[in-house]
């Protein structure tokens, strides 16, 4: 069991983000199921995983800069890091709103990151976002934050006593957002960004404790959660321990089943601004807040966050060139985006050609299969070793694609909630995306080879699923230390057979190594069998595993690629 940390140092703050991706990871769909404010576009749960994963990302890269070093980087590079990425990755409201909240806390843990200065930075963290919004609203994240700075208050205590806090703090006040604001007691949800919110204090709860969360039992559909013996709604950990301080309950829920999409509720029935304009800011705070003043009077959910000459931008208008104008009047804007709320199709305005009926979007891990995806007519994103894709740039392939429909290989089973949110973020914009759950480049190969454009699209994602799960996959990697695996303890050197993601075979060398991984595949059944060799493979590995087939296995063929510069020496697929 891994030590708990006493305090949030930077190890602490790498896995706080991680656990917050996975958790928003898994509640996407249903935050953005209940996302009715400001405006019904389902995209609040899209959104704040975007968000995070940019804050993630650059706490991420802090700890790659330090692989090398015998000590892990420092608290303030960590937080400052994660503040860094939320804020030039936020997208939507919630997003921005996020950052702030994030940007308000590294502030304060970058001096120290024990109980009393946990609760110093939930308090500023609190006080910044909502100095951010132009025109703050009771019943959204800011009164969840607020109220979680709020519990934490009080006298000394330790840091798990602070969290757990803060935690059943803002659950309470999650709670209630149904009564103090018309449009979420409408439609009897709470609010989708302090929903969000909620979710990052459970990961900061697991990251402190080694306990998540656990979520309550469902609400009736349409009906807000009821407080439990008219207290707060909290949550339990795991293994059903109350937390220390919280009365037992369940986490509020949507009150609409996943799947459904977001509902209809316009505040009073007035319908809001065309266009939603985010961008980044290089400018003065003179600059700033006179932009602050001139957005405000063309718009509404105006949120301006960040600080030292960086700015994220967020408001919702209805001359979007106008608000694109003010920026570079400011300063310099960049990351330009503008979204239409009617058609939401909005990352370009820009007239263009009529759109494919079908494409297929791959994630490949070397240029040598990006050129071969790219001749079979996919679009490719490249993901090099150490560096996997972010949402946005499969949103933006998704894009580049210009169809009607998509069809979506990762190639990883780690890039799951990263496909599945770009998949979601497509859909807002007109795109119909099918997700095919592909772990390795071989399955994807595979799926590809028999896709058809020309018949329904339901039926050619059930060929390419069908292909791709009909393919076993293995690489062979080089051991990096001696650790325990599946086949036993390796030493730092070996080369590793993995099959189907696990270590199924430790060898002295490659060629030994692929040819027992090989055998052990083709145990169970095999027609073709597919050898992707990476950059600095010899040609004659694969003539040698090519005769090694031939002679072992009667009427299974070989193919092979070239993969270029990819992670894994070689890359097997038997299908």
């Amino acid at each position: 069991m891994p030590q708990l940390p006493d305090d949030l140092d930077a190890v602490a703050v790498r896995t706080w983000c991680s656990l917050a991706l996975e958790a928003l990871g898994r509640e996407r769909a249903e935050i953005d199921a209940i996302n009715v404010y400001p405006i019904a576009d389902g995209d609040t749960g899209t959104n704040l995983y975007l968000t995070v994963e940019s804050a993630a990302a650059a706490v991420e890269a802090v700890f790659a800069a330090h692989e090398t070093g015998a000590t892990a980087p420092a608290t303030a590079d960590a937080v400052r890091a994660m503040a860094h990425g939320a804020l030039i990755g936020a997208r939507g409201n919630s997003g921005t709103i996020l950052a702030q909240l994030l940007r308000g806390m590294a502030g304060v843990l970058a001096d120290g990151g024990d109980a009393a200065h946990l609760r110093r930075a939930l308090t500023r963290a609190a006080d910044a976002a909502r100095r951010a919004v132009a025109h703050p609203v009771e019943g959204t994240v800011l009164t969840v934050a607020a109220a979680a700075a709020e519990a934490a208050e009080g006298g000394e205590s330790d840091l798990r006593t602070v969290v757990h806090a803060a935690y059943a703090g803002a659950l309470a006040a999650l709670a209630k957002t149904p009564e103090q604001l018309a449009v979420l007691g409408r439609a009897g949800v709470v609010d989708a960004g302090g929903r969000g919110l909620v979710a990052v204090l459970g990961a900061l709860v697991e990251t402190v404790t080694g306990q998540a969360p656990v979520r309550g039992p469902r609400t009736a559909h349409g009906k807000a959660p009821t407080p439990v013996d008219g207290g707060s709604v909290v949550g339990l950990p795991v293994g059903g321990t109350p937390v220390e301080g919280v009365p037992a309950g369940g986490v509020p829920e949507t009150g609409v089943p996943a799947g459904e999409g977001p509902l209809d509720c316009p505040e009073d029935g007035v319908a809001g601004p065309a266009f939603e304009v985010i961008y980044l800011l290089e400018a003065g705070d003179e600059q700033v807040a006179r932009l602050r003043t001139r957005l405000d009077a063309l718009g509404d959910s105006l949120v301006v966050v960040g600080g030292d000459g960086l700015w994220h931008v967020h408001v919702h208008v209805d001359d979007a060139g106008a608000a694109v104008e003010a920026g570079v009047e400011a300063g310099r804007p960049y990351r330009i985006r503008i979204t239409h709320f009617a058609t939401e199709s909005g990352h370009d305005l820009r007239v263009q050609a009529e759109p494919a009926q079908r494409a297929v979007v791959v994630v490949v891990p070397g240029d040598g299969l990006a050129g071969l995806c790219t001749e079979a007519g996919a679009t490719t994103v490249i993901a090099r070793p150490g560096e996997p894709p972010a949402s946005g740039e499969l949103v933006d392939a998704i894009r580049r694609a210009h169809a009607r429909e998509v069809v979506l290989l990762p190639n990883d089973a780690a890039l799951r909630h990263t496909a599945a949110a770009a998949a979601e973020q497509a859909r807002t914009e007109g795109v119909r995306v099918a997700l095919v759950p592909t772990r390795a480049a071989v399955q994807g190969i595979a799926a590809l080879a028999v896709h058809e454009p020309d018949r329904g699209f339901d039926e050619d994602v059930v060929a390419m699923t069908a292909a791709a799960g009909a393919t076993r996959y293995a690489e062979l990697a080089v051991a990096e230390r001696q650790s325990w695996t599946m086949a036993g303890i390796c030493q730092a050197g070996d080369i590793l057979g993995l099959i189907d993601g696990d270590v199924a075979v430790i060898g002295a060398d490659v060629p030994a190594t692929a040819r027992t991984v090989l055998d052990r595949m083709l145990a169970a059944g095999g027609e073709l069998v597919t050898l992707v060799l990476g950059e600095d493979v010899p040609d004659s590995l694969a003539d040698a595993l090519e005769e090694h087939v031939r002679e072992g296995y009667l009427a299974v063929d070989t193919v092979v690629y070239r993969g270029g510069h990819q992670r894994a020496p070689l890359l097997i697929g038997v299908e």
